[in-house]
């Protein structure tokens, strides 16, 4: 089955009604992907028997492989199971493992197994069965002819594990390719400037190179497709090497998460510490930085000063600034981070003010407006920026981006300064 093609068909009414998001489609088709399977479709179709027979007919006309998500439980609306199989016309057998997997899952806790979780040991015959090591539904494939179906529990903490542990084996033999992929993670460059600089580099079908924006950033994503790992991670080496070139400092990690990801772990390998000053972005900045494993280690005070009052009584904003340039200014952004610096004794210290709206706004400062200043004991670094349209309540997205960027500014602080 070279060149497999599949489609991931999620099951539940709580999906199509908008009740929970549906990440099991992405997730399975990084998966796939990886190991050169193709994922050509999602679909997603409600506890309905008669609607999930048409959507996995139709699939299984278009596709190799078809992985089912939820749908396994043991209410009378979980019809997954019995719906392919009879559409398939397999029979359904107990498996004895099943049945004591579990009664033995109820016995640990203390609870009666109630005779309809009994229908979850009913299995494909001559199906791959998949234990649950996290729950009581066991997931299975089944093959028929040239098709493969897979069903999967819907809990992402089932699914996940039985995916990685089992099916994602299983499904290996039905490739002879690994497909590899890199993120480069770029900030303070837009996606049309980055695309130009690359030129001729985006036409490229082997690697291939894809552009995505996100909010703030941009991300590259560098594929390629060899029988092993180690020739795709040889092939796209010499175009991640003239990327890096090309762009040095504005790219701030390959594969990196985040950028506080990558601002933390600079912060401890030089063993410095940090503090932030924040009015628009009400702590969030501090809570980006808090969110990554190790931070206490390296984030020193985190101040928000909505109000001028303790602005000035608490990060020393002298009274004159705060009357003749306002709270959002590239001057009191400044005395703010030379606050933060001075009453933590941190090596950087960040501050935010600006105006993140909906209201407030004005022509000669519009909703949008960001002063960032970046304070260590050499110097201290101011920015402007305006960001959003103008248009609609943009108030999330204006903090996260000021947020971002601040952590840029110590991200290149610490690059570019061997003396802190």
């Amino acid at each position: 089955m070279n060149g497999m093609t599949a489609e991931i068909v999620t099951i539940g009414t709580e999906i199509i009604i908008g009740d929970i998001v549906n990440t099991h489609a992405q997730y399975l088709s990084q998966k796939l992907a990886s190991i050169g399977i193709s994922v050509l479709y999602h679909s997603s179709v409600g506890d309905n028997p008669a609607r999930m027979q048409e959507v996995l007919r139709h699939a299984l006309t278009r596709c190799d492989l078809v992985i089912v998500t939820g749908g396994l439980g043991p209410t009378t609306d979980d019809l997954t199971k019995e719906t392919i199989c009879e559409m398939l016309e397999i029979p359904l057998v107990e498996d004895p493992r099943a049945k004591t997997e579990i009664l033995e899952f109820f016995r640990r806790r203390g609870i009666s197994c109630t005779e309809n979780n009994m229908k979850q040991a009913m299995v494909p015959e001559n199906g791959v069965i998949f234990y649950n090591k996290y729950g009581t539904a066991p997931g299975m494939a089944v093959q028929k002819g040239t098709s493969c179906v897979i069903m999967l529990p819907g809990p992402p903490k089932e699914l996940r594990p039985m995916f990685d542990e089992q099916a994602f084996p299983y499904l290996k033999q039905f490739s002879d390719r690994e497909i590899v992929s890199h993120h480069i993670r770029f900030f303070g460059l837009g996606e049309s400037t980055i695309a130009d600089r690359l030129g001729s580099l985006t036409d490229s079908s082997d690697p291939t190179l894809a552009l995505y924006a996100k909010e703030g950033e941009v991300s590259a994503r560098i594929t390629a497709c060899r029988p092993t790992r180690e020739e795709a991670e040889a092939a796209m080496l010499p175009m991640m090497d003239t990327i890096r070139s090309m762009f040095g400092n504005d790219i701030y990690g390959i594969d990196a998460e985040s950028l506080e990801q990558v601002v933390v772990r600079e912060l401890l390998s030089r063993k410095c510490q940090i503090a932030t000053a924040e009015s628009c972005t009400g702590g969030l900045l501090a809570q980006k930085i808090t969110s990554v494993p190790g931070a206490s280690d390296c984030f020193q005070y985190g101040l928000v000063s909505y109000s001028n009052t303790v602005k000035y009584a608490q990060l020393g904003v002298p009274e004159w600034v705060l009357r003749k340039y306002t709270a959002v200014s590239r001057q009191t952004a400044f005395y703010m981070a030379k606050g933060a610096l001075k009453n933590s004794g941190a090596d950087i210290a960040l501050a935010v003010t600006g105006l993140a709206g909906p209201g407030g706004g004005t022509p000669e400062q519009p909703v949008g407006t960001v002063y960032l200043a970046a304070a260590t004991r050499q110097y201290t670094w101011v920015r402007h920026l305006t960001l959003g349209h103008g248009k609609g309540n943009e108030r999330d997205m204006i903090r996260n981006v000021a947020a971002k960027n601040a952590l840029d500014m110590a991200r290149r602080i610490l690059k570019n300064n061997s003396s802190l």
